[in-house]
């Protein structure tokens, strides 16, 4: 009967809490101190209520459903970036201008 000793501890520590709490709201100090360190004991033993009912509720009943199957999941490795390399951009060709085009046709013109 483990589980009636967790709720008889249970009924006794909201008690306390209760009683403290009514104390804290008058301003006391120390009783507000109380109230958070029963709290913290409260929920110690309503985790421990948690489990006992649960084991207790399973004493009864066989597992009849089938496990599911988990699928594996697939390690997938990040492809780390090729990164190129920066090269200076040339700057482009310097176009003739057509006044030096029409010198130079002229000078050959001459020549001929």
């Amino acid at each position: 009967m483990a589980i009636a000793k967790t709720v008889e501890q249970l009924k006794e520590l909201l008690m306390e809490i209760h009683h403290d709490l009514d104390k804290a709201a008058t301003g006391n100090k120390a009783a507000a101190q109380r109230a958070r360190k029963h709290t913290l004991m409260f929920a110690k033993v309503a985790k421990l209520y948690r489990k006992e009912s649960v084991a207790e509720g399973r004493k009864g009943k066989k597992r009849t459903t089938a496990k599911k199957k988990v699928a594996k999941k697939k390690v997938v490795k990040k492809k780390t970036a090729v990164r190129k390399k920066v090269t200076a951009k040339r700057k482009p060709a310097r176009k003739k201008t057509t006044a030096r085009r029409t010198v130079k046709r002229k000078t050959a013109k001459r020549r001929r």
